[in-house]
């Protein structure tokens, strides 16, 4: 087998920068939730404690032989609704279900209408921690300090513990897209009635949230040493809506965000669940070069990399469904076909389709972190 020429932010970078690295970079999302899996723990207990997810998550990594530089996994559900990656009301194991079920959010329309327009006056940052924060979490105003400390001091110590072991985390730089904040904050159902018959409250709200969550994120990602930050959208494809809506209320605000990103240095990655294929000519208007696409296996990742190829760097997408319930010589032949096919010229890293299930399988998740490590290496020996 031929030896490693590239150490793993190298690897990684040469395939965002659309190069060839050695071999094609290995990085699963792997959460609290196959964490506890793969360390036999329960589902209260990593709900409950995050200096316990950020241990087992290196157990894990050095029991597997690592991989490329770690997707950030430090945060308990309420930590997730302090920072608003989860801005919804929440079910939590141990607490309102059994312990060895995941958490669950529970969808409901908490922000209102009356909402966009004190969005649109005081910014998204201040009604979310002025108000709408109290409406979906048991959270109180006097624990919102330590909880925010805490969730720092987990992504410290995940930092730290990256650095230990000769990485360094994927990202640290994280938002949600003011689309999809909204569309969470207001439900699906009553957002979606928004765009159609009340646009004139909608756009706003995202002008302003949009221009907040530049002039927020931009020094963050800086100060954070990682050019590199997480976008995440779930609702705005052609799964949900139709061309004009995507065009109008969707595209227009990612392309600001990303310009400014881009001008500076620093390249956004899309987290882009549901089925994309509708929508991916368009990412080929963005510079090339200045995003990751992740995709969830709904999406033809084969389809994205003929529109994408030499553009954009792609990254995916062996599905959880295979992971949980296939067997690891078929985990295997898919991670060799997304080398060969998406991989093969550059700009592709091998990772999960959204996150490793809760129900992996141990010798299923082996097989797709060997094979990227190994298939390309054995091939050129």
């Amino acid at each position: 087998m031929a030896a490693e020429r590239m150490s793993p932010t190298e690897r990684l970078w040469a395939a965002i920068r659309l190069e060839k690295p050695d071999r094609v970079p290995v990085l699963p999302t792997l959460l609290p939730e196959p964490v506890a899996a793969l360390a036999g723990l329960s589902l209260a207990q990593v709900a409950a404690d995050s200096n316990l997810i950020v241990d087992a998550f290196f157990q894990i990594f050095d029991r597997y032989g690592g991989w490329e530089n770690p997707y950030p996994a430090a945060c308990v559900p309420r930590q997730l609704q302090a920072v608003g990656s989860y801005p919804l009301k929440m079910r939590v194991p141990g607490k309102d279900l059994p312990d060895d079920q995941p958490f669950q959010i529970d969808e409901q329309e908490v922000m209102q209408r009356t909402d966009y327009a004190t969005i649109c006056a005081v910014g998204m940052e201040r009604f979310y921690y002025d108000d709408y924060l109290w409406r979906v979490s048991d959270l109180t105003p006097g624990e919102l300090p330590a909880t925010l400390a805490a969730t720092a001091d987990s992504f410290g110590r995940f930092a730290g513990e990256c650095t230990r072991r000769g990485v360094q985390p994927f990202f640290m730089g994280y938002g949600l897209h003011p689309f999809f904040t909204l569309s969470l904050m207001r439900s699906m159902v009553p957002f979606t009635q928004d765009l159609y018959y009340h646009p004139e409250l909608v756009e706003p709200a995202l002008q302003r949230m949009t221009a907040d969550l530049i002039a927020k994120q931009i020094p963050l990602i800086k100060a954070s040493g990682i050019n590199l930050w997480l976008l995440t959208e779930e609702r705005a494809s052609g799964y949900f809506y139709p061309p004009a809506i995507f065009e109008r209320f969707w595209w227009p605000y990612t392309r600001a965000i990303i310009d400014v990103c881009w001008a500076e240095g620093i390249v956004t990655l899309f987290h882009l669940d549901q089925c994309w294929d509708k929508n991916i000519r368009y990412f080929r208007q963005l510079p090339k070069g200045s995003a990751v696409l992740e995709l969830d296996s709904a999406t033809n990742i084969f389809a994205a990399k003929n529109i994408l190829r030499g553009h954009l760097c792609l990254r995916g997408d062996v599905p959880a469904a295979l992971l949980a319930i296939g067997k690891p010589e078929e985990v295997a032949a898919y991670c060799r076909r997304l080398i060969d096919e998406v991989g093969g010229d550059g700009g592709f890293i091998l990772g999960s389709g959204c996150s490793v299930p809760p129900n992996v399988k141990a010798d299923n998740f082996r097989a797709m972190i060997e094979t990227g490590k190994h298939y390309e290496l054995s091939r050129s020996a």
